[in-house]
C-alpha cells in the first residue's frame, strides 16, 4: 500500500486532517481516520467531548510533517478518504487516539476490511477502545462534559474592558486574511468565546471575497494570499496568547496576537512585506507601536512584498540645523533666524493649533500661542525639515518640521499639555513627525487627563483695553502705571526702533509705548517708501531684540496722542542705552534729562562714536568742538546787537497744550504765572474742605466754573464750552491750560470765590500759532506734526518771539530753546520744517515778508526735507503742481 508524506495543516475534528504538500502549501487534501469516529463541533452547539476530542489530535499533529496511507474511499460527494496517520516514533492513529478513549469505532467498521492488513488493524482497534472504555478514558467518562462556547458577544467593548491586561489563552481556528482572524477564546475549562480578531497595527491587504449584496467576486489584492497563507502557517490551530486592546467604531476586537514560542505575529508579517501599519491602533499599542514601525522599515529597506519598487525619500541632507524662535505666530507656525540671519517659516510637523473655527477649541488659540511664546521666543532651538506641503489657494508652500528644545520635541510639549491636536495623516503621506506614535499617546493621554482644550471649562478670555486708542484713555490709565516701577510687560508688535505696542496682562492694558530719551532714524513704511539712514537697521534689530518678549516698564509721560513715553527693559537692561550703544539712536537731550538718565545715555552715545558704529560711521570729533564754540559765540550775540534786523518781542513761556489743528496755548513765565502758582494752592486747598462740595446744578455754556481734571484729579478754573444736558456732561476749556476734556457735572463746581474769579487774575493761557509755517492739510501728517510739536515743547521752559499779534488776541511766534538755539533760524518752527512736518507758506503774510533772513534758512530746511522724503515729502513735492 502507497505511503505518501504531507504536513497536517488544520484537524477539522478528532477523526479528519486537512493535509497540504510539503513544498507547495496550496495543495490540500482532506483525511478522515479509517474505522472511527469523533464526537461533532456544531455551531448550535457541540457534541459532548467534541472540543477535547480534536483538541488531542490538534496539539499531536498541526503543524507537523506525517506520513499516511489511504485505505478506502466513500464515493459520495465528497469523496472522502480514509486511511491512517504515522507519526515519527511510530505513533499510530487513529490507534493511539482510540486507546485514549477520544475515538470510538464505527458501527459499520467490520465492512471495510478488506485486505489481511486491513483486518489486522481492526482487531487491534477493537481491542484497544474496550481498554479505554474499562477505564473510562475520554468518551467513555462517566462524568459528561459540555463546554459552553459563545461565538457573538453582546458587548464587545464590555468585554473587552473585563478582560483588558490580561494574557488570555487562545486557538486561532481560521485565517481570513493577513489582519483578520477567528480566535477561540479559553476563559476557563468550560468557558470558550469565539469571535473575530484584529491583528492591532496593521492592515494587510485583502483576500477574496464575495459582496454579499450582489453576490460578486471581489478578487484579492496584491499579496492578500501570501498574507493569509503566512499567518497560518504560524498560528492556524496553534495555541496563542492574546492581548485584546480595544475595539473598532464597529464593535470588532483589536487585539495583539502572540505565537507560543515567537512572541507578536504583527512584526513578522511587516518584516515581510505584506502588511502596513496603521496609526488607528497606536493609543492601543503604545511603545509597541514602535517595533511594528521598525519592521516596516526594514521590509521597506529590502523592498520586499508590498514594497517591491519602493523609493525611500530623500534624506534631508542639512540633517539638524540650529535657530533662534524670533516669533510665534500660532501654535503650530514659528519664524526661526539661523546663524547667517535670514529668517523662515516653518510648521510643526503632525500638530495643529486649537481651531480658530470650532467654539470648543477657539477660546484655547490665544492660551496655546502664549505657551509657546513662554517656551521658546529667544530660545535656541534645533529643527529638521520632514517635508513640504504644497502651496494650495489661500496657503503658502509650507516647511513641515520637527523643533526640539534641550532635547525635547516642541509638539510634544503641546499635545501633553492640550494646547494642540494631532493630525491624522493619510497612510501614505510620509512628511509626518518622527515620534508621530508619542505624540498620538500624548493626545490620548491628555484626553483622559482633561487637559487644555480636552477641559470641560474653557479658558478665561484676557480682554486688553488700549488705552493708548485716546488721549483721555491714555491720561487715565498714566496716573496708575507712572506710579510703578518695572511693570512686567510683553512687546505684541515693534512699529519702529522706538516704538511699541506693549500688553501689558495683570493690568489688561494695551498700550503704544515711545522710549524716552532718544531718537531713533524712521524706517519705510513700505517699498517704496524711502527711511532714513539706518532707520532699517534700527527697526530690524528692535525686531530681533524685541519682538514677543517679556520686558518691564516705567512710565513717564504720554504724548499728545495717546502714546506712553518711558523705559523699556528687557532682560533688566534699558533698551534705548542698547540701541544708542549700537549707533542705530541719538540722544535727545531734554527728554533724557527729564527721565534722569541723560548721563547713561550720552556715555552710550559717545561710546558709539568712538567705535564710529551705525548714524556715526563717519563721525568726525572736530565736529563737535566747532558745534560747542559756534553755540558760545551764538550766546554771545543774544546778548549783542547781531539780531537787530529782526523785531524783539522776547517772552519767556511755557507751552501748555497743543491743539488737533496745531495751534498753542502758553503761559508767561512772570508775576502771572506766579500769581497763578499761589492762587492753585489755595485753590486746592478750598477743594478739600468738605463745606466746599456743592455742585453745579444747572451749568450753562460760557460760564466760568471750577472743573476736576480726569488725569490727576484735582481741580482748576474752567469755562464750559458746551453742555449736553441729556447725558449731563460738560465740555469745558482749563483757561489757565487751554487743553480741554468732556466731564460729567458731577466733577464741576461754581467758581464764585472772588478770591479765584478770572477778575482777580486774568486767565494764564494765551493763544498762539508757529510763525513762517504751513501745517499739513492731510491729517495723518498733521497728527504726526502735531505729535512732534508736543514732544518739542512739552514741559520746557522756551522763550517765545511774538512776530505778530492778531485783533483776536492770537500771537503768532518763534519758539527758541534758550539751551540749544543757535540763532535767529534755529528755532522750533525750523524743526518742524526739517522733519518735513510743515512747509514755508506760499503766500506769505504781510508781517512774514519782513523775515526774509529766517525764511531763507527756513527754505533751505525745506529743500533738504523733501530731497530726504521726510514726513509729507515722503511720496514727492506736494508743490509740483501748484
Amino acid at each position: 500500500m502507497a505511503t505518501f508524506e504531507a504536513k497536517v495543516k488544520s484537524v477539522l475534528s478528532g477523526d479528519t486532517v486537512i493535509l497540504h504538500n510539503i513544498n507547495n502549501p496550496k495543495q490540500e487534501r482532506t483525511l478522515s481516520l479509517a474505522f472511527v469516529t469523533a464526537p461533532r463541533l456544531k455551531r448550535e452547539g457541540d457534541e459532548p467531548f467534541a472540543f477535547e476530542s480534536r483538541d488531542y489530535l490538534r496539539k499531536l499533529l498541526v503543524g507537523k510533517v506525517v506520513r499516511f496511507q489511504v485505505l478506502y474511499k466513500i464515493p459520495t460527494g465528497a469523496n472522502r478518504e480514509y486511511g491512517l496517520v504515522v507519526l515519527p516514533g511510530r505513533v499510530l492513529l487513529p490507534e493511539t487516539a482510540v486507546a485514549e478513549g477520544w475515538l470510538k469505532l464505527r458501527d459499520d467498521a467490520g465492512r471495510k476490511e478488506d485486505t489481511e492488513e486491513a483486518a489486522q488493524l481492526l482487531e487491534r482497534l477493537q481491542v484497544v477502545e474496550a481498554r479505554a472504555r474499562a477505564e473510562s478514558k475520554g468518551l467513555w467518562s462517566e462524568t459528561s462534559s459540555r463546554i459552553n462556547s459563545i461565538s457573538e458577544l453582546s458587548d464587545a467593548q464590555k468585554w473587552v474592558d473585563d478582560n483588558k491586561g490580561k494574557e488570555l489563552d487562545a486557538i486561532v481556528e481560521k485565517v481570513l486574511s493577513g489582519d483578520r482572524l477567528i480566535v477561540r477564546f479559553l476563559l476557563s475549562p468550560t468557558e470558550h468565546v469565539q469571535t473575530m480578531v484584529l491583528l492591532a497595527g496593521i492592515r494587510a491587504p485583502a483576500t477574496q471575497r464575495t459582496n454579499p449584496s450582489d453576490g460578486k467576486v471581489q478578487p484579492a489584492e496584491a499579496y492578500g494570499d501570501e498574507a493569509q497563507q503566512f499567518v497560518e502557517t504560524r498560528l492556524l490551530q496553534r495555541s496563542a496568547t492574546v492581548n485584546v486592546l480595544g475595539t473598532t467604531p464597529n464593535g470588532q476586537i483589536v487585539a495583539d496576537v502572540k505565537h507560543p514560542t515567537q512572541g507578536s505575529i504583527a512584526p513578522f508579517i511587516l518584516k515581510a512585506g505584506l502588511a502596513k501599519c496603521t496609526d488607528h491602533h497606536t493609543t492601543l499599542l503604545g511603545q509597541q507601536m514602535g517595533v511594528l514601525r521598525q519592521a516596516e522599515k526594514a521590509a521597506k529597506d529590502g523592498r520586499v512584498g508590498l514594497y517591491q519598487g519602493h523609493v525611500a525619500p530623500r534624506a534631508n541632507a542639512a540633517s539638524e540645523s540650529e535657530a533662534v524662535v524670533t516669533r510665534v505666530q500660532s501654535a503650530d507656525t514659528l519664524f526661526l533666524r539661523n546663524k547667517s540671519g535670514a529668517e523662515k517659516r516653518i510648521n510643526l510637523s503632525s500638530v495643529r493649533q486649537p481651531k480658530p473655527t470650532d467654539p470648543k477649541q477657539s477660546p484655547w488659540v490665544p492660551e496655546a500661542k502664549e505657551f509657546l511664546r513662554k517656551k521658546l521666543i529667544g530660545k535656541h532651538v534645533k529643527f529638521h525639515v520632514d517635508g513640504k506641503r504644497p502651496a494650495t489657494e489661500g496657503y503658502d508652500e509650507r516647511e513641515m518640521a520637527t523643533v526640539t528644545l534641550q532635547n525635547k520635541n516642541v509638539g510634544l510639549m503641546l499635545v501633553e499639555s492640550g494646547m494642540a491636536t494631532v493630525i491624522r495623516h493619510r497612510q501614505d503621506d510620509t512628511d509626518r513627525s518622527p515620534i508621530y506614535d508619542d505624540l498620538l499617546l500624548a493626545e490620548q493621554t491628555a484626553q483622559e487627563e482633561q487637559k487644555g482644550l480636552w477641559s470641560p471649562k474653557p479658558p478665561s478670555v484676557k480682554q486688553y483695553v488700549d488705552y493708548s486708542e485716546s488721549l483721555e484713555k491714555a491720561k487715565r490709565q498714566l496716573s496708575l502705571l507712572s506710579r510703578q516701577r518695572k511693570v512686567p510687560a510683553v512687546v505684541d508688535f515693534v512699529k519702529s526702533a522706538s516704538r511699541f505696542t506693549v500688553l501689558v496682562p495683570r493690568e489688561n492694558a494695551k498700550l503704544t509705548f515711545v522710549l524716552s530719551g532718544i531718537r531713533a532714524p524712521r524706517s519705510a513704511r513700505n517699498d517704496q517708501d524711502k527711511g532714513e539712514p539706518f532707520g532699517k537697521e534700527a527697526h530690524e534689530f528692535a525686531n530681533k531684540r524685541c519682538q514677543q518678549r517679556d520686558v518691564e516698564i516705567d512710565v513717564e509721560d504720554c504724548d499728545k496722542v495717546g502714546g506712553f513715553i518711558g523705559t523699556l527693559y528687557i532682560n533688566r537692561e534699558n533698551f534705548a542705552k542698547t540701541l544708542v550703544e549700537e549707533g542705530l539712536a541719538s540722544v535727545h537731550a531734554y527728554s533724557a534729562e527729564k527721565a534722569g538718565n541723560a548721563n547713561e545715555l550720552f556715555a552710550a552715545e559717545q561710546k558709539a562714536k568712538d567705535a564710529r558704529k551705525g548714524l556715526w560711521h563717519d563721525y568726525d570729533p572736530s565736529q563737535d568742538e566747532e558745534a560747542e564754540e559756534t553755540t558760545a559765540a551764538a550766546t554771545e550775540t543774544s546778548n549783542g546787537d547781531a539780531a537787530a534786523s529782526r523785531r524783539k518781542d522776547y517772552r519767556d513761556v511755557i507751552v501748555t497744550h497743543v491743539e488737533e489743528s496745531g495751534r498753542l496755548k502758553f503761559q508767561e513765565i512772570g508775576s502771572g504765572t506766579s500769581a497763578l502758582t499761589s492762587l492753585m494752592s489755595a485753590f486746592g486747598k478750598f477743594h478739600l474742605n468738605p463745606l466746599n462740595s456743592a455742585g453745579v446744578t444747572n451749568p450753562k455754556a460760557g460760564e466760568f466754573v471750577a472743573a476736576k481734571f480726569t488725569a490727576d484729579d484735582q481741580w482748576y478754573r474752567a469755562r464750559i464750552r458746551r453742555n449736553d444736558r441729556e447725558a449731563k456732561k460738560a465740555e469745558v476749556v482749563y483757561v489757565d491750560y487751554g487743553n480741554s476734556e468732556l466731564i460729567p457735572w458731577s466733577r464741576l463746581r461754581p467758581l464764585s470765590q472772588a478770591e479765584f474769579l478770572p477778575s482777580k487774575l486774568k486767565p494764564q493761557a494765551h493763544e498762539a500759532q508757529l510763525s513762517f509755517i504751513q501745517l499739513p492739510q492731510n491729517p495723518e501728517y498733521l497728527a504726526d506734526a502735531v505729535n512732534f510739536i508736543s514732544q518739542e515743547t512739552a514741559d520746557r521752559q522756551l522763550v517765545a518771539n511774538v512776530d505778530q499779534a492778531d485783533k483776536d488776541g492770537t500771537l503768532w511766534v518763534t519758539l527758541f530753546d534758550p539751551k540749544s538755539s543757535k540763532g535767529p533760524a534755529d528755532s522750533i518752527n525750523a524743526d518742524v520744517i526739517d522733519e518735513g512736518l510743515a512747509m514755508v507758506p506760499k503766500k506769505l503774510k504781510a508781517w512774514e515778508r519782513s523775515g526774509g533772513d529766517v525764511l531763507a534758512a527756513l527754505k533751505k530746511k525745506q529743500d533738504v526735507a523733501k530731497e530726504e522724503r521726510r514726513g509729507q515729502w515722503e511720496y514727492g513735492d506736494l508743490t509740483e503742481d501748484d
